[in-house]
C-alpha cells in the first residue's frame, strides 16, 4: 500500500516536492478516529515516545525522591537542544542524585541550537554528554536505577534493567509486543522498537486519559503530559516545533517528534491520541503534518485551530529573507472536527 502525498513544498506557485505519510488518531479505548495511508506497518518511534519511557522513573518514586518539578520532568521526556538552560538543569539532576555527567551513556554532540552551539565553541570548551539532545532521558534513566539500587552501568543495553522497565512500560502502553525481531538501537544508543502507527496512537490516548493504565501508571502519565505541556522549552527549545505548537495549543495540546518524520501527540481534553510517520524521513514535512491534523481536529476552537493551521502552512525564506516558497497540506490531510 503506497500512502498518499500529504503535504506539498511550493518554490513560488510550483510544487517543488512531495511528502507522503501516514496517520493514526485513536481514542483511549482503542477505537480509530481517523486513519490515512498504512497505519499498520511498524515504524520505530525514535524520541516520540519519550514520555512513556520516563513512566519508570515517576512510578519507581525517583522522581520525588530527587525533587523533580515540572521543567525536570520535561527535560526527561525531551529531545533538547542542548542551550544552557538544558545543559544545566541536566548537570543539577546528575547532582541531585550523586552523579556526575561522566556517568551518562548517551554520547555527546553539539548543541542543535545555533547560538548555544557558537558560545560553546568560543568558549575553547568541547560539547559533552549534558548537550546531547537525549541526556534528560538519561538522566532520568539513572536516577531510576540509583532509586531503585541498581549499579546503572550499562543502562544503555537491552539487558539491563533500566530498559526492561522502559520495554514493560511501552508494551503495557501501546498493546504492541516489544519483541527482538523489531529491535534497533536508537541515536543515544538505548533499545528502540518498531510499531505499528495505531499502537502509537492508542497508547498516547491511553497516556492522556488513563484508560486501562491502572491507577498508578494513570497518575504518572497525567504528571508526565502535564509538565511537558507546562514547561515545552524542556522538552525541545528555542524555536523547535513542539515549542511552537505546544505553546499555541496554550496547555492543551502535548506533542513530541521523533527522528525519521514521526511525530505523536495528544488532546488529552478530548481523550484523543496521534501518531504520524512521514515516509521519506523529512522533519519539516511531518511538522507540518502534525500541526495540521491537530488544527483539524480543534476546529470547533476557530482561534487555537487558526495558530495550529497557521503553524501548517509554514513559509520558506532565503538567506536574504526574501520568500520563496511554503509547505502545504494537500487535500488527503483534511480532518474534521471532534
Amino acid at each position: 500500500m503506497e500512502n498518499p502525498v500529504l503535504v506539498e513544498v511550493l518554490r513560488g506557485a510550483v510544487v517543488e516536492s512531495r511528502h507522503r505519510g501516514a496517520v493514526a488518531v485513536f481514542d483511549g479505548d482503542g477505537l480509530p478516529v481517523l486513519t490515512i495511508g498504512d497505519v499498520e506497518r511498524r515504524v520505530f518511534p525514535r524520541s516520540a515516545v519519550k514520555a512513556i519511557q520516563a513512566l519508570p522513573l515517576v512510578e519507581s518514586g525517583a522522581a520525588d525522591a530527587f525533587g523533580f518539578d515540572q521543567a525536570d520532568l520535561a527535560l526527561a521526556c525531551a529531545s533538547h537542544s542542548g542551550e544552557p538552560r538544558h545543559s544545566d538543569r541536566v548537570t543539577s539532576i546528575l547532582r541531585r542524585a550523586s552523579l556526575t555527567p561522566e556517568a551518562l551513556e548517551c554520547g555527546a554532540h553539539w548543541p542543535t541550537n545555533q547560538d548555544a552551539m557558537i558560545a560553546l565553541a568560543r568558549s575553547g570548551a568541547e560539547p559533552g554528554a549534558v548537550h546531547n539532545n537525549c541526556s534528560g532521558k538519561h538522566a532520568g534513566f539513572l536516577c531510576t536505577c540509583i532509586h531503585r539500587g541498581i549499579d546503572p552501568a550499562g543502562y544503555v543495553g537491552r539487558a539491563h534493567p533500566a530498559q526492561q522497565w522502559v520495554r514493560e512500560a511501552m508494551e503495557a502502553v501501546t498493546g504492541a509486543p516489544h519483541g527482538d525481531d523489531v529491535c534497533g538501537i536508537d541515536g543515544c544508543s538505548i533499545p528502540t522498537y518498531a510499531v505499528p502507527l495505531t499502537s502509537l496512537a492508542h497508547g498516547f490516548a491511553r497516556m492522556a486519559t488513563g484508560s486501562g493504565l491502572g491507577r498508578g501508571r494513570a497518575a504518572a502519565a497525567s504528571r508526565i503530559i502535564e509538565a511537558c505541556m507546562a514547561q515545552p522549552f524542556y522538552t525541545s527549545g528555542t524555536g523547535r516545533a513542539d515549542v511552537k505548537l505546544m505553546e499555541a495549543g496554550g496547555g492543551r495540546v502535548f506533542t513530541k517528534t521523533g527522528a525519521e518524520g514521526v511525530f505523536c501527540a495528544a488532546l488529552p481534553e478530548a481523550g484523543l491520541g496521534i501518531a504520524i510517520k512521514c515516509d521519506d524521513g523529512a522533519g519539516r514535512a511531518a511538522d507540518v503534518m502534525v500541526a495540521a491534523v491537530l488544527a483539524g481536529l480543534m476546529r470547533r476552537e476557530p482561534q487555537m485551530s487558526a495558530r495550529l493551521d497557521e503553524l501548517a502552512r509554514p513559509v520558506l525564506t532565503n538567506w536574504n529573507g526574501i520568500e520563496v516558497g511554503r509547505l502545504r497540506p494537500t487535500e488527503a490531510l483534511t480532518v474534521q472536527a471532534v
